[in-house]
Formats: structure tokens, sequence, C-alpha cells
């Protein structure tokens, strides 16, 4: 009993801390957010700065000796080309930084049109990223299939995306896990996304450690874990059950074998925009 009751206080002192990162994680992302928007609209005027630039170029392109003309018109498609990159790469933080202030500050039970794909690619390449900051050499191939004509879904945004993250964090934990003790080892997560029956379906499936019939059995129970303290607070299925069962009024199917694979299938009534 008390071995249990310290699990308990250490894992309660994890989910404080996460809360507190929480908090700080919406601040920064705040933050960046005023300085991105100055890289991508500067990077917007830019280019319609270097449209001007070339059309004077044009009108007086008789006046430039010939190798002149062609090494000008060589930089500036260069140049076109580094702030469409700079462009492209700011709105994707852009996104990034959206999705973490939505984790962290949606309204409570709020329905909102969504892109389920965009939600899902999102986190699941947070996840990832995530991963790889925090595990040296963790590496995995990532299969995404996502239906391309899903229309706007009414789901809860950032409960939704809560959900992907906590089984795509445990997916990476379960590859990495695997590719400790295996050295002829291809860590792989598949991911689809698709509609069927007038259901949502949202299909995570990794070929890691998978689970023993125990673990199966107190999957969703609150603060169950089998990672080491201070790594897991027990907490996420159980809340991601709570997210598709109780919010969505949809269920979650998972299948496991030991050493091979888990999948976890999330299945959520249609709601159209």
């Amino acid at each position: 009993m008390e071995n249990q009751i310290e699990e308990i206080r250490q894992q309660l002192k994890e989910q404080e801390k996460l809360a507190s990162l929480g908090l700080l994680s919406a601040g920064i992302a705040h933050e960046i957010q005023n300085p991105l928007n100055f890289v991508i609209n500067f990077s917007k005027m830019s280019g319609k700065l270097l449209n001007d630039l070339e059309e004077l170029l044009e009108d007086h392109q008789d006046d430039l000796p010939e190798d002149d003309s062609e090494e000008i018109s060589d930089i500036i498609a260069d140049l076109h080309e580094n702030l469409d990159k700079i462009q492209e790469h700011g709105e994707r933080a852009t996104s990034i930084i959206r999705g973490i202030l939505l984790l962290s500050r949606g309204k409570e039970g709020e329905y909102i049109p969504s892109d389920v794909c965009h939600i899902v690619k999102e986190y699941v390449w947070l996840s990832y990223h995530a991963m790889r900051a925090n595990y040296k050499g963790f590496n995995v191939s990532i299969k995404e299939d996502y239906q391309a004509d899903i229309p706007l879904l009414m789901v809860i945004p950032q409960d939704l995306s809560r959900a992907v993250l906590n089984v795509m964090n445990n997916a990476c934990y379960a590859v990495w896990l695997k590719s400790q003790s295996s050295t002829d080892y291809a860590p792989t997560i598949e991911v689809c996304v698709k509609t069927e029956d007038n259901n949502l379906i949202i299909d995570l499936k990794d070929n890691g450690s998978g689970m023993t019939d125990e673990v199966k059995q107190h999957l969703f129970d609150t603060f169950y874990t089998t990672k080491p303290v201070g790594q897991g607070t027990g907490l996420g299925l159980s809340i991601t059950r709570d997210i598709i069962e109780n919010r969505h009024h949809g269920h979650i199917l998972f299948d496991s074998r030991e050493n091979e694979y888990t999948r976890f299938t999330f299945i959520i009534p249609i709601k159209k925009a």
C-alpha cells in the first residue's frame, strides 16, 4: 500500500509538472507567433518587390550585357525560391503554434467545423518531433493514408488532437523500446483516416513492443503505466477513452500482440459542419 501511495504521489507530481509545462508552452507559442508573422509578411512583401524588380529589368533588358542579364535572372529565380521556402516553413510553424494554442486553451466541449485529416497529420508529426528531441537516435517510418474527400466535420479539435497525440506518443515509445533490443528491425507506424458507414475512422498501428495480456486488462485504468517513474503518468489512455467515448460518443477498438504490433482505432459518428 505504501509503495502504491508513493507511486501515485510521483504520478501526481508529474501531472502537475505537465500542467505547468502546458501553460508555459502556450505562453511561448503566443510570443513566437508575433515575430513569425513578421517573417511571413516580409517574405510576401519581398516577393512583390522582386516582381517589381523583374518588370524594371525587363524594361531595360536591352541596356544590359547578355551575360549580366542571365546572371541577374538566375539570382532573381533563386531569391524567389528562397522566399517561397521561407513562407512555406513559416506557415508550417504558424500551423503548429495554432495547434499548441488550441490544445492548451480551446473551449471546453465546443464542437467546431474541423479538417480532421489536418488535425491528425499535425499531431502525428508533432509527436514524432517531440520523440526525436527526447530520445537520442529515435527514428521511425510513418506511412500515412488520408481520404481526400472528407468534408469539415464537427469535432472538439483540442480534445481530438489530444487523443491522437496520446496514442501516437505510445506508438513512438513502443517502436523505440523494441529498437533497443532488436538489431534487424524497421520501426514503422501506419496512420489512416477515412469515413465508413457514416463514421469517422482514425487508425494508428505500430510494429513495436506490443502488449502483454496483463497490460491489456489494465490499459484504460487511471494511473496505470508501464513506463518508468517520471516518464509516464498513466493518464493518457484513460483521457483518450473519455474523449472518444464520452465527448464524441464514439468507441475505441484496440488489438495487440506482444513484440509484434499494437493497433488503436477511433470510431466516431460523423457530424457534418
